[in-house]
């Protein structure tokens, strides 16, 4: 279920906000979470039993850290989160360029050739990342673990940003979690928000995906300069107003039942160099990799040497994190 399907705009999220509205404050949190579950399921089906089984393990990690197993909780956390990660995102990849260079030298196995398809579950990347700060954070004492597991459900499973971001940090709507002020204007507000984003997914960049689709299915032999720079254009406006647009959405939902999530985009396309756009671009992802893994490592304190092995690290990371996206063996042959 995507946010610009009639599903979603003309039956799930009415149903949810008066459900949402109309019940005691205090079981809302219950409404979304259950709803977000249901939100999971309608798409990904069994699936769902993961991102359920992902809050469970995250949720007694913090839990463990509480009780002062401070080692074995964040271990369990990175392990976990990391394992589960890697394999929806490189299980097929990796044995598909395997059987790539086995072919290469004629050798034939019929195990690696008929190995499943693993599908991707939808948000894996995001609600990883969202466990992972929290976890860290409860190890580092900047957050106290959750010990109310529908809020904590809540945080994970929350279905306006739990598809395509942004990435929400527990330390960042901690307090909105337990208490949190829903207001007329901020509905108001949110609504607008989320109009503005279906806009942009709607009108622009579903426009723009059609010019790049229809270019792109072509060779590139037989295609002109203008037309090839026409399809590059076209490509690049569709990737942002998608994304930014989906932010959007997500931003706009989330201040509906009360919760401010963090801006995703600051107008990219106005950087003046790479180094802005990087900070432009998808800023939750950013601000997570620098908190969590540019900072840990020494930053830039160390001169350039450490900047520049630091900034490698976070790219090679960043790189890992968006997935598989070519058989490189296949091209390399």
């Amino acid at each position: 279920m995507v946010f610009s399907s009639p599903t979603f705009l003309l039956m799930f999220l009415p149903l949810v906000l008066l459900l949402f509205y109309i019940v005691p404050s205090k079981y809302r949190n219950l409404v979304i979470a259950v709803a977000s579950l249901y939100f999971y399921a309608f798409g990904e089906k069994f699936l769902v039993i993961l991102i359920f089984l992902s809050t469970v393990i995250n949720y007694y990690c913090g839990i463990l850290i509480s009780k002062n197993q401070r080692k074995k909780g964040i271990i369990i956390s990175i392990l976990f989160n990391l394992l589960t990660l890697g394999f929806f995102k490189y299980f097929n990849f990796t044995f598909d360029n395997f059987n790539l260079l086995l072919n290469f030298f004629d050798v034939k196995i019929e195990f690696i050739r008929n190995l499943p398809v693993i599908a991707l579950p939808i948000g894996i990347s995001f609600y990883t990342f969202q466990t992972m700060s929290y976890v860290i954070d409860v190890y580092r004492g900047e957050v106290k673990a959750n010990k109310n597991f529908i809020n904590f459900l809540t945080y994970v499973t929350m279905f306006p940003q739990l598809v395509a971001g942004p990435i929400v940090r527990y330390i960042d709507i901690e307090k909105q979690l337990n208490n949190r002020t829903v207001t007329l204007n901020n509905f108001v507000i949110g609504l607008e928000r989320f109009i503005v984003g279906l806009a942009k997914k709607m009108l622009i960049a579903n426009c723009f995906a059609s010019v790049a689709d229809n270019i792109f299915k072509y060779d590139v032999s037989e295609l002109s300069t203008p037309v090839v720079w026409i399809g590059i254009v076209s490509y690049t406006f569709q990737i942002y107003f998608d994304f930014s647009g989906y932010s959007d959405m997500a931003i706009g939902l989330g201040k509906m039942i009360g919760f401010n999530f963090p801006e995703n985009f600051n107008f990219p396309y106005f950087s003046k160099n790479i180094t802005e756009f990087w900070k432009k671009w998808h800023m939750s992802l950013t601000n997570w990799f620098k908190d969590y893994i540019y900072i840990p490592l020494g930053g830039s304190l160390g001169g350039t040497w450490m900047k520049v092995r630091n900034t490698f690290v976070i790219f090679i990371v960043s790189g890992f994190w968006h997935g598989a996206i070519a058989r490189v063996l296949r091209c390399r042959i």
